[in-house]
């Protein structure tokens, strides 16, 4: 006969895998199932909830055309493109921005960047100038005055 200590664990063992077994089923069986979409159909899913539509895009957003407008028009009053802002961004625009960038000291790559929209008068007067700094006067939770390893303080407690 077999003892208690192997029949029991084994009980146990078995009653555990198959609650496994079974929550697994039950999770397949309430997950439903792709519907394959025909050509006549505009190809939307339905029963599918999109979980990471929130999800952040990565990299930097496209200008708008009336922002490329408003650079092409700040070049012209420079005399780096020629021709009237239309909001696009093609070669002539691209070409423009690198006679720009190189006659102002920047790296001529065509590529609009802060420094480059800070020469043309339409970016931050901050971007890119340095690391950010706290306001005046505000106080770090992280660190107090009495052991401020930074500054003149520092210098003191040594």
């Amino acid at each position: 006969m077999i003892s208690r200590k192997v029949l029991l664990p084994t009980l146990l063992l078995s009653l555990v895998a198959g609650l496994g077994v079974s929550a697994e089923a039950a999770q397949t069986a309430r997950t439903p199932k792709k519907k394959s979409t025909t050509s006549g159909t505009s190809g939307h899913r339905t029963g599918k909830r999109i979980t990471k539509s929130s999800r952040r895009q990565r990299g930097q957003k496209a200008p708008t055309s009336d922002r490329i407008s408003e650079i092409q028009t700040a070049m012209a009053k420079d005399g780096s493109y020629t021709g009237q802002p239309n909001g696009k961004w093609d070669d002539s625009a691209v070409a423009s921005l690198r006679r720009f960038q190189s006659s102002h000291g920047l790296n001529p790559t065509g590529r609009l960047d802060a420094p480059t929209l800070q020469k043309l008068g339409l970016g931050s007067t901050t971007a890119g100038a340095g690391a950010p700094q706290a306001p005046p006067g505000a106080v770090s939770k992280l660190s107090s005055s009495k052991f401020n390893t930074v500054g003149p303080a520092a210098e003191n407690q040594q």
